[in-house]
């Protein structure tokens, strides 16, 4: 790293710091910088107090003491750069756009993907995306989970857009491909509560609202075709809570395809969770126009369909 990289910052602090965490005497003195990016500097040995590096953030800070930072360039504040890439773009106006997301890519900069994510792709693809939160992203799909999203391009209609999905007036449809046979009614309309997995912090679960932290999910899950094996279902999502279909097909005895992590196994050719966002519904916050869009399901999905002996009717 070069010394032009790097810009050396030096304060002593005051008594309004007096006696506060080290962390948050850095995010008072340098506030235009974020409170991660200030982390990942003290991590990094960017800091030093009294002349000695700190990387611990709880230390407390006296009058007099002396502050020294180097603003350096993390890994995360270089992924915020556009990087064109070829975008399957099903709706997009002044306003907003719809990409048809294929499995694989990351929606947002995160370790151990600090670049070639969707995120850097819309900063290359108009160049409003610079000036609005999050490139415009207000909903996210899993790395591995295909098909539609929104994205704004502007301030007024990310808040917008933000609005009708709190309000729930976006319409969200998925196809999943499941383990084992449907059974009982065609429609099963699931209200089961979710939130981290007590047992495994990298997993979702239903929880007990008295006993674990969670939020309300509801979706309403139809069978659209089955086998003796596997079934084909139509979700339609109530909330949008994280993993919520993967955690509520579990709930029904039905493990999505391929979804390793909520005990599914590979079937069909399926490398990846059979799940794909193919519809999406809402009026436009700006022209009032009613917007319906469709994304065919990619090919290994399709595929998958074909092998399980499954039946797809787009209609």
């Amino acid at each position: 790293m070069s010394l032009a990289e790097v810009e050396l910052r030096s304060f002593t602090v005051d008594m309004a710091q007096h006696g506060v965490r080290l962390d948050k005497a850095l995010a008072d003195l340098v506030s235009e910088f974020s409170r991660s990016y200030l982390q990942q500097l003290l991590e990094q040995g960017a800091v030093q107090l009294n002349q000695k590096t700190a990387t611990k953030a709880s230390v407390k800070v006296k009058l007099g003491d002396v502050l020294g930072i180097e603003m350096r360039p993390t890994a995360q504040s270089q992924s915020f750069k556009p990087e064109v890439m070829d975008l399957d773009v099903v709706y997009e106006d002044a306003h907003l756009l719809v990409v048809n997301k294929p499995a694989g890519l990351v929606v947002h900069p995160a370790p151990g993907n600090w670049s070639g994510t969707l995120l850097n792709g819309l900063l290359a693809h108009h160049a409003g995306a610079a000036m609005v939160p999050r490139a415009g992203i207000v909903h996210r799909l899993d790395k591995d989970t295909s098909g539609l999203m929104m994205v704004a391009k502007d301030r007024p209609t990310m808040d917008a857009l933000v609005a009708l999905i709190a309000r729930r007036d976006v319409s969200r449809r998925y196809l999943a491909l499941a383990h084992k046979p449907w059974k009982g009614a065609e429609l099963q309309k699931v209200d089961a509560p979710i939130g981290r997995d007590p047992r495994n912090r990298l997993r979702m679960a239903v929880v007990d609202l008295a006993q674990h932290a969670g939020k309300e999910a509801r979706t309403d899950i139809s069978c659209w075709d089955t086998t003796a094996e596997h079934c084909l279902v139509h979700c339609k999502l109530h909330t949008g809570r994280t993993h919520q279909i993967r955690v509520h097909m579990l709930l029904l005895g039905h493990p999505l395809v391929a979804d390793v992590l909520y005990g599914g196994a590979q079937a069909g050719g399926m490398l990846r969770q059979a799940l794909h966002a193919f519809r999406l519904a809402f009026v436009h916050p700006v022209t009032g126009e009613s917007l319906e869009l469709a994304a065919q399901p990619p090919a290994d999905f399709l595929a998958a369909v074909e092998q399980l002996g499954l039946r797809y009717n787009p209609q």
